[in-house]
């Protein structure tokens, strides 16, 4: 098992604020404008509606197992880097585990999964299936899966190593990238541009109010979305004001 240190880099409270209120279908438009198509975790699911995650990922990785050396009897093993990810993950991490997109058996359960929880883990996310689906779907820490599956992970996985770079949904996930979840999924941001990302997504979002609300009077979206007309910009700033918000400097 390879578990080497990586210095997590510590975000502003108020950059982690600004991304807690950020959708991921804004977070995924505003990499794609910085050149990053590769960021949603394909196939990682909500296990329950309406929570949200955010905080850096903490990995683990598996390969597939083998038959003489994933025998049930490895679990009594203390350094079995299953259970080392749940017992040393950092207060505030995500887990994030990388089953090469297999759902045919489970990467965790609820046992391990409240562990998890009992010991402050912002959540839970993997391109593989999780089991005790619904139990894990009744804790307050949010956890996303590619479905729910109740065989034990050790007949088709091996945990291999914690806290290196994984490939999670076919996404590079390095230890530290901020994970952001919401009912549409998972993006991974990369750790470097959160404190950027953080200011320009509370800004789309303020203004994709603004578009909702033209939209829902009659209001083309020719010329308002995106705002290719002068007259958007004076009648969002009008909103704005008459909000009492602040007017950005730079629309």
């Amino acid at each position: 098992m390879t578990t080497p240190s990586h210095p997590a880099q510590v975000h502003a409270p108020e950059t982690l604020a600004r991304l807690a209120q950020v959708s991921t279908a804004t977070l995924t438009s505003l990499l794609y404008k910085r050149g990053f198509r590769n960021v949603y975790i394909q196939g990682a699911r909500p296990l329950r509606p309406g929570q949200r995650l955010l905080g850096p990922a903490f990995t683990l990785r598996y390969i597939p197992s083998r038959e003489d050396l994933d025998p049930i009897t490895v679990f009594r093993d203390p350094q079995h880097p299953q259970r080392v990810a749940v017992e040393t993950i950092p207060p505030g991490a995500v887990l994030v585990m990388d089953c090469r997109g297999d759902t045919s058996v489970a990467s965790a359960g609820s046992i391990l999964a409240t562990r998890l929880q009992v010991r402050g883990a912002a959540g839970i996310v993997t391109d593989g299936g999780l089991r005790d689906a619904a139990g894990i779907a009744a804790l307050d820490m949010p956890a996303y899966c590619s479905g729910a599956s109740a065989p034990t992970n050790l007949i088709r996985h091996r945990a291999i190593d914690l806290n290196l770079p994984i490939a999670c949904g076919g996404v590079p996930v390095y230890p530290g990238d901020l994970m952001l979840g919401d009912d549409d999924g998972v993006v991974c941001i990369p750790a470097h541009l959160a404190d950027e990302l953080s200011g320009e997504g509370a800004e789309m979002e303020r203004f994709e109010l603004f578009v909702l609300g033209e939209v829902g009077k009659g209001r083309s979206i020719i010329g308002l979305y995106p705002a290719t007309d002068p007259d958007t910009t004076t009648r969002y700033h009008g909103w704005l004001r008459a909000r009492g918000e602040a007017v950005p400097a730079d629309r």
